[in-house]
Order: C-alpha cells, then structure tokens, then sequence
C-alpha cells in the first residue's frame, strides 16, 4: 500500500536528519582539511552527480530561470557558504551547546515564517509543536556559556539554516528536489573556491590523506547528494512548518550514535531532549497541510537516490552544512 504524503515526507525529512546527526565522526576525520577549500572540493563532486542527475531526470529538469538563479545564488550564499563561515566563527566565541541551542530554534522559526512567506497565518499546533521540539534539542545539548559576538554569529547561523530550506519552497514546484540540488551545489562551487583563494591562498588545497579523502567521499555524496534530495522532498510534501521538526533530530541522533560508537552513555538531558522531540514531531504532523501538493510533485531516479553537510553537527552542537 503506498504511503501518504505525510508519512512519504516524515520518512525522507527524518532520514535525512538522522543523516546529519550521524556525521560527527565523519566531520571530525575531515576537520584539520581547509574548510574553505574542502568545502569547494565537496561541492564539486556532489554537482559532477547531481548535474546528470538532474539534466535526466523526467527528460531533463527545467533550466532555471534569470529570477530562480537569482533565488538559487541566495540560497547557495546563505544556506551553504554563509551557515559554514558563520558557524566556524560563532563557535571561535561561545561553546557549541550554546551556538547550538540558539540554532535549534530554526523549527519555531519555519514554523512561523513558512507560512507567513507564503501569505498565510501560522497554525497554532505547528507553532506549539516546534517550540517543544526547540525546547527538546536545546535540552539534548545543554546550555553552554559564549559572548555577545559569539550570539550575534549564532543568530547570523540561524538564519542562514532557516534560508536554507524557505528560499527552496519556491523552487520546488518548477525545478524540484534535483533541480534545486544540482542547480545550488553547482553556484556553491565557485563562491567556496573564491573565498579559499582570497583568504587562504595556496594554503586552501591540499592534497587529502586516506582519511581525509574518505569522509570527502562521504561528505560529497551520502551527506549532500542523498540528504539535499531527501530533504527538499520532505519540503515539498510536508510544507516548511511541519518538516523543520525534523531538524530537532540532529542533536538526539548525533548524541545516539556517539553513544553506539562507544563514546559514552547518552545525559539525562539527551534523553529528556529525544522525548520532548518525539512529542513534538508527532503533533507537528498532525497539523494540516495547507492546499494540496503541487502537480510538479513527482517521483523519479532521484528518489531512490534519496539530501547536507560537510562537517556536521556535534552532540553538543550544530552542524556545519
């Protein structure tokens, strides 16, 4: 029996979450590479799958137009290199609990900006339902202690993570999932690789050691051609509210499989923080999705393929896209 579009969304939406939260070991093999030009390197891969993927799909994916590149370089400003940059720096002031409790806060904020976006009043049940799953993933990873920099960069973090799936709801309908995909990674490259050389010169590429190379592999495909995919289909059948619950997943999913790697038992407030989430989640879903999914909805190679981040988010922390 086929599955409804919420339960389709929620498989895909947590799927692609719990991708997340499981790259810790993952990041952490990739941290001492330049970040600037590792991320050029990552995204270079992704778009040399995603490009083909997209030019084939439904006998090719709609090219962009002048106004949707516009939107895609926003998206790929914000969403992929702004979040990096401003994570990497926020956390160089306060403590990954506390960069990560102000941006866990981003399912509260799609659950009211989503809807506003979109000309409509946000729904009492899906604003009740991100706010304890914010609560939920504030609690799975502590409050820690920063400076007034440090929460401005946050915040700054915040909205690009936020920007990172509302600038695609447009998107969506004309180009879907790989379309969006292919056509952001493809404009991240060039503003990653511009960045490394302005800022890192010869020192933005190296060439990486068998670990290195191995969590790139990792980080080019699983964690951004699977998970963007997974993700921005998420969006599409379950709207912005209700799928940006599913990012309370990561702290809870990133401090579970420390735990199966040996890293110590989950904390009383992980613990806490997976049930707050689960409750939210599970009333989050069921409040109603505003009109009806957009003919543009489609299912095709990408599906199966399954959508990011380069380094990603820590137990105690957010993740780096």
């Amino acid at each position: 029996m086929p599955l409804s579009p919420t339960a389709s969304g929620g498989l895909r939406g947590a799927a692609a979450m719990t991708m997340l939260g499981c790259s810790t070991g993952v990041s952490a093999a990739f941290a001492g590479y330049p970040l600037l030009g590792g991320q050029a390197l990552r995204y270079l891969l992704a778009a040399g799958l995603l490009v083909p993927l997209a030019l084939r799909a439904a006998g090719g994916a709609p090219r962009p137009t002048a106004r949707e590149w516009g939107r895609l370089a926003l998206l790929a400003a914000t969403g992929l290199v702004g979040f990096n940059v401003l994570l990497l720096q926020a956390l160089r002031h306060s403590g990954p609990a506390a960069v990560g409790s102000v941006v866990g806060a981003a399912p509260l904020l799609m659950a009211v900006l989503g809807p506003l976006l979109a000309g409509r009043r946000p729904q009492r049940r899906a604003v009740v339902a991100a706010g304890v799953v914010a609560a939920g993933a504030a609690a799975a990873q502590g409050f820690g202690a920063g400076d007034a920099v440090g929460t401005v960069l946050a915040l700054g973090t915040l909205g690009c993570e936020v920007g990172f799936s509302l600038l695609a709801v447009p998107l969506l309908p004309r180009l879907g999932p790989v379309g969006v995909s292919a056509w952001v990674t493809v404009l991240a490259v060039p503003m990653f690789a511009g960045a490394a050389a302005f800022l890192d010169g010869r020192a933005a590429l190296r060439v990486p050691d068998a670990a290195e190379l191995a969590a790139l592999l990792y980080l080019a495909v699983p964690m951004t051609c699977v998970a963007f995919l997974l993700w921005y289909r998420a969006l599409e059948l379950l709207g912005p509210e209700r799928a940006g619950l599913f990012a309370g997943l990561v702290p809870i999913t990133a401090a579970l499989s420390g735990a199966v790697l040996g890293e110590g038992v989950p904390r009383p407030g992980e613990l806490l923080g997976a049930v707050l989430v689960g409750a939210g989640v599970c009333l989050g879903l069921r409040a109603r999705r505003p009109g009806r999914p957009s003919p543009a909805l489609r299912s095709g190679p990408a599906e199966g393929a399954g959508p990011a981040a380069a380094p990603a988010r820590h137990a105690a922390g957010p993740a780096a896209r």
